[in-house]
């Protein structure tokens, strides 16, 4: 890790836009140390036999019919940076495009800094990821699952958790991701069109609240059904696993906490808590298939006060 390096490749960013892209994946993985990406047969299989069962079981458990990325990679900090600086570039390009004539030197110094930093406190923390490709073209709309390796060991040593359990865990959540995408086509379309209208809003100076609040809303099904269904097809006890998680989305030192606030962290975890209760409701009063009926079309996904209401969203949709 070089700091000094950091700071040196934000203090170049040049060109016209409000970000130097190339700058900021730079300085993210000079302030990020990349990790040992050394895996033996062993663990390739591990991980390979981890996602195999965690598909086959969620076939199982929900019926739903989907494939597995053809992409699944075992990535270090450093190659989960450039994979997600591209997503990140993608989604911020209407709010640069509109932006850029108004752009100084100090601007997107400031700019490349601060997407720096985010990139980087990410790859340090992020275990695993289903990546369905927002916002990318069609040629590059590929869907991927990712597994970062130095950080799947850092954690499971830090919750002193066995480390191929642990793995197995973060395949099976990342896994009932690619399920929910299965269960539903048009669910990409319908992400992307609601980050396209608010980032389009945002560029005139407007909110579209409507956009956001539809946004927050399906993530947090996403989020709170991919939780639900953890604790259906997990294969193995996880009430130890589920409390030590818990407690990491909340812990940290000062410092981590404040950049899990301004990065919007503490609001993944309230979608995570709050669909969860969600979906609970559900399925204790209707069972998992009732759930389920969530992904069916556009119209079926929960509203935001409905997942504080789930007597509402079942008064509605009468799964």
């Amino acid at each position: 890790m070089h700091l000094f390096r950091s700071l040196q490749a934000v203090s170049e960013a040049s060109g016209t836009g409000v970000v130097d892209w190339e700058q900021a994946g730079v300085a993210a993985k000079a302030g990020t140390d990349s990790g040992s990406l050394a895996v033996n047969e062993a663990d390739r299989s591990g991980y390979a036999a981890d996602v195999r069962d965690a598909r086959d079981r969620l076939r199982a458990v929900t019926d739903i019919g989907f494939d597995l990325p053809e992409t699944v990679e075992l990535q270090d900090r450093h190659h989960w940076i450039d994979a997600n600086r591209a997503t990140f570039r993608r989604v911020v390009a209407p709010v640069e495009a509109a932006a850029a004539e108004a752009a100084g030197t100090a601007t997107r110094v400031v700019n490349t800094g601060s997407m720096a930093f985010a990139l980087g406190f990410l790859a340090r923390n992020v275990v695993g990821q289903y990546d369905p490709s927002l916002l990318a073209d069609a040629s590059d709309a590929d869907h991927g699952l990712y597994f970062v390796h130095p950080n799947v060991v850092a954690v499971a040593a830090e919750l002193d958790v066995p480390y191929p359990r642990f793995r197995r865990w973060i395949a099976f959540h990342e896994v009932t991701h690619a399920a929910e995408f299965g269960a539903a086509p048009w669910l990409t379309g319908y992400l992307e069109s609601r980050i396209e209208r608010g980032v389009s809003e945002l560029t005139s100076g407007a909110v579209d609240r409507a956009a956001l609040a539809e946004l927050q809303a399906t993530m947090t099904a996403v989020e709170g059904y991919a939780e639900v269904l953890m604790d259906r097809a997990f294969d193995d006890e996880y009430a130890d696993l589920r409390r030590k998680l818990d407690a990491r989305r909340g812990g940290g030192d000062p410092l981590s906490q404040l950049a899990r606030r301004l990065l919007g962290l503490g609001l993944k975890r309230r979608q995570y808590e709050r669909g969860a209760a969600f979906f609970d409701r559900i399925v204790d009063e209707r069972g998992l298939d009732a759930a389920t009926v969530v992904w069916d079309r556009p119209e079926t996904l929960p509203t935001d006060a409905e997942i504080d209401e789930p007597e509402a969203w079942l008064a509605r949709v009468d799964p």
